[in-house]
């Protein structure tokens, strides 16, 4: 797959076969991706807990808040749930916070598991606290977003964005993903 194909294949999908389990070398491979991408002041602050077990997904996918354009829908049903969590940490006995690393750091992850015919979405929107607790999270770490994957069963299209610059993600009556983006002629400035 060339790298244009990923990137544009790899979207933030919500669904997924919960009966398609990650295994945990899977979510070493990603993470490793992550290890020799750039850090600010090369600190490498972050961590990440791998979950894969499907108790422990259970918890986890408590914590979370799903979608928030889509008012009506509160996440997926049990049988379209992430089949697997990295819950992405900044070690504050390295930093005091992670800067541009996260960002980085996730795109990685994310064009990683599209390579590997996977899917995932980041969520920032993350009871912190229960969290924490659910994982033994220390507070030496804070928990700066967690990271759903899993075998996406839903479609996902780019839509170019409206005159009216509309951003909201929306589905349509056939379940299907709908994401607008900007034009390149709207993003690339020019001014000479």
């Amino acid at each position: 797959m060339k790298f244009r194909d990923i990137v544009t294949r790899s979207r933030s999908y919500r669904r997924f076969d919960t009966s398609c389990r990650l295994e945990d070398g899977q979510l070493a491979d990603l993470v490793e991706l992550a290890c020799y991408v750039p850090s600010s002041r090369n600190l490498q602050p972050l961590k990440y807990v791998a979950v894969s077990n499907s108790e422990t997904c259970a918890e986890v996918f408590g914590c979370l808040s799903w979608a928030g354009y889509l008012a009506d829908w509160h996440g997926p049903a049990g049988h379209e749930r992430p089949a697997a969590y990295l819950v992405m940490l900044c070690d504050l006995e390295i930093a005091s916070g992670a800067a541009c690393d996260t960002g980085i750091a996730a795109q990685t992850i994310l064009l990683g598991a599209t390579s590997m015919g996977l899917g995932g979405c980041i969520v920032a929107s993350v009871e912190r606290d229960r969290l924490r607790s659910v994982l033994g999270i220390p507070d030496r770490y804070a928990i700066e977003f967690v990271l759903a994957l899993g075998k996406p069963v839903e479609t996902v299209v780019i839509d170019q964005m409206r005159e009216e610059g509309d951003v909201r993600y929306y589905r349509d009556a056939h379940g299907v993903h709908h994401v607008p983006k900007r034009t390149i002629e709207e993003v690339l400035l020019q001014f000479r």
